[in-house]
This record gives C-alpha cells, structure tokens and sequence, in this order.
C-alpha cells in the first residue's frame, strides 16, 4: 500500500504537467508567459522539441517503476523504454538550446545547462548498462535521470512558492534552477539506497532464519 501511494504521488503530478505542457505543443503562441513570450515565439525550434520531449520522458517514466509492467509485460517495459529514452535525450538536447533564453540571468542559465547535460549523461549511462545487461546500474541510472525530469514539476512548485511568498522572481527563479533538480537526485539516491539494502538484507536475513 505504501509503495502504491508513493507512485501516485510521482505518477499524478508528472501527468498534470505533462497534460498542461502539452498545450503548447497544440495552441502555440498564445500560451507563452508573457515575460517570455516574444522570446519563445522566435525560437521555437529548441523550445517545441524540449517540451515535446519532457512530456514524453515525464509521462511515461512512472510506468517503468512499476514491477508488474516488468515482471508480466516485458516487451512493453522495453517499448516504454525506448520511448523514454527518445524523450529524455530530444528534452535535453532542446533544452540546452532553450538555456540562453532562460530568465534569471547567469546563474539560471548554468544552472539549466547543467541539469540538461545531466538528464542527457543519467539517460545515457542507464541506457548503456542495459544492453551491457547490468540490470541494477541501469535502475540506478534510470531512476536519476527520471529526478531529473520530475524536476519539471518540482520546479513548478518552487515557481508558485515563490509567487505566494512575494519574492524577488528573477533571483528566486535563478535557484530553483539550482535547488529543484538537487532536491530530486537527493530524493533518487535515498531510493537507489533503499533498494541496495534490501536486496543485501533479504537474502541474508532468509539465510539466517
């Protein structure tokens, strides 16, 4: 039961954003925020794919946690896998290019670089443990580079946190770029380690009994 509430609470928020980023894939321009409209509707070349990408990589990465998909329904965990690691990889690549148009100046614009490189190297990495078939390097690296994609809804979160509490937007939004997608990888590896304990624990604590 606490596994299955602990999905949803990743499944429910990563396909709401998911829905309502895909508006823009659909009404264009006329949904842009107005600080950046004009911006993003002379480049949309980098911000299409990156959004198209991210709700790709953001909705369907919550089917690959769970067991019975794998267990039961291998060949769709591997479909849902590649289509994942399409979205990952066209999401970061989109948004390196969307990382001068960033508002919160330089540090908003290393901070973004920074977590685009690092969902292109997670998913990458967990890619290629997966066809050198080592299974648990590839859910390590899979679960980091999916923390980094839910950084699109736990930066969200710290957008509205920043409106409720009145504070300077461009500075605050400059460590969200920073402070979203640390708190997620701290989140992953405390999972990562989690499941390495089990698996050390369960085998040694059926031995002993």
């Amino acid at each position: 039961m606490k596994s299955k509430r602990l999905w949803l609470l990743l499944a429910v928020p990563a396909v709401g954003v998911s829905l309502y980023s895909a508006r823009y894939l659909l009404l264009g321009p006329a949904l842009f925020l107005a600080l950046q409209h004009a911006t993003y509707a002379s480049h949309l070349f980098p911000l299409l794919p990156h959004v198209a990408g991210g709700v790709i990589a953001l909705s369907l990465g919550p089917l690959q946690f769970l067991p019975g998909i794998r267990r039961r329904w291998l060949r769709a965990h591997r479909l849902i896998g590649r289509a994942y690691v399409g979205g990952a990889i066209l999401a970061g690549l989109g948004g390196i290019g969307m990382v001068p148009l960033s508002l919160g100046g330089m540090m908003a614009h290393v901070g973004f670089l920074v977590l685009a490189g690092m969902v292109l190297a997670s998913t990458v990495a967990g890619l290629v443990a997966i066809l050198r078939r080592r299974v648990d390097s590839h859910r390590a690296w899979t679960m980091r580079s999916y923390a980094l994609i839910f950084s699109a809804v736990t930066f969200r979160a710290w957008i509205g946190l920043i409106v409720a509490l009145h504070l300077p937007f461009p500075e605050a939004y400059a460590v969200g770029s920073w402070v979203t997608p640390l708190i997620d990888l701290i989140v992953a590896e405390w999972l990562i380690g989690r499941k390495a304990v089990r698996r050390v624990v369960g085998p040694v604590a059926t031995a002993v009994r």
